[in-house]
Order: structure tokens, then C-alpha cells, then sequence
């Protein structure tokens, strides 16, 4: 058994024109909601043994703000990855349970490829800033890794855990 946790980056600042997209980093929001996700993580023993994480400002910060144990690996070509990229850095994932930090619209599209069948949440499709989709694969390595063959055990995103826009 795999488990794969999708988490979209954290709320991002636009407060500073002229800043490229790349070096972004988190707005009030997005610390708070990215904290806020961090606990529910440690509550349903979600904790990853491998992060997987873009390169980009705001992606270190959202991992760093999760509060979680460990260490994140930076990979730039998660940078603004799509599905295909994506699936490639999963099928070469070690641990059992593994923590994407990406972006959209591909960690979107890639959620909802792995999912045998999406959840029922209003905000799945548009996956907000800090959505996390939690997967379980019935594989014993990440290269057997197959579209439509996870089951989603939990979509949240902070407004589902108190966090709002103010």
C-alpha cells in the first residue's frame, strides 16, 4: 500500500510588482492555511516519509509553514509540472508515504487522473490554493503508478479547517 498526499502551494503575494513568478512568496493567507493544514496532517497520521517539492518560493514556504518532520527534496521541473511530469517524479518516489508540493492547473489535472473516483467536494475541481488530495494505491512500488486506480481517502482545503480570507 502507497499513500500519496497532492497538496497545491499555499495562498501566494502578489504585493510586490515586477517580483517573477518564481520568487512569489506566501500572503497572510496562505501562511495560516498551509499551518492550519499541517495540523490535520499530524492528526490523521499523514505525515510523509518523502516530499517531493517545486523549486518555487512559494512551494519551499508552503512545506516549511506544514510544520512537518522531515526534509523536502526540490525539483524544478515541478515548476508549473504537468500530469506527465508529474507521474514520472511519482513512479521514481521511495517512501510509503509521499508529499507532492506543486502547482496548477497540473497538480489538478493529476489529482483527478489518479482518483478511481473524485471526490465529493465542491472546490475539487478548481483545487484552491492549498488543496490537498489524499491517495491510496494498492502497489508495493511507485512504478507500478496507473491513472484511475486511487482511492481518494480525504480532499481538504483550509476553509474546510477554519482558515478564512481575512
Amino acid at each position: 500500500m502507497k499513500t500519496l498526499l497532492l497538496l497545491r502551494h499555499a495562498k501566494s503575494s502578489w504585493a510586490e510588482p515586477g517580483r517573477d513568478d518564481h520568487s512569489r512568496p506566501l500572503n497572510g493567507r496562505g501562511r495560516r492555511g498551509a499551518e492550519a493544514l499541517g495540523r490535520w496532517i499530524t492528526e490523521e497520521g499523514l505525515t510523509p516519509d518523502e516530499v517531493l517539492c517545486s523549486d518555487a518560493t512559494r512551494t519551499q514556504e508552503t512545506w516549511r509553514r506544514l510544520g512537518l518532520e522531515g526534509e523536502a527534496t526540490l525539483r524544478p521541473t515541478l515548476y508549473h509540472a504537468g500530469p506527465a511530469m508529474l507521474m514520472q517524479t511519482v513512479q521514481e518516489a521511495t517512501g510509503a508515504q509521499v508529499l507532492v508540493i506543486a502547482h496548477n492547473p497540473g497538480i489538478a489535472e493529476f489529482a483527478d487522473q489518479m482518483a478511481r473516483v473524485a471526490p465529493d467536494h465542491h472546490r475539487f475541481a478548481q483545487y484552491p490554493t492549498c488543496a490537498l488530495t489524499v491517495l491510496q494505491f494498492e502497489i508495493d512500488d511507485w512504478a507500478a503508478l496507473a491513472p484511475g486506480t486511487g482511492e481518494v481517502r480525504a480532499f481538504v482545503i483550509p476553509a474546510d479547517l477554519g482558515v478564512t480570507r481575512t
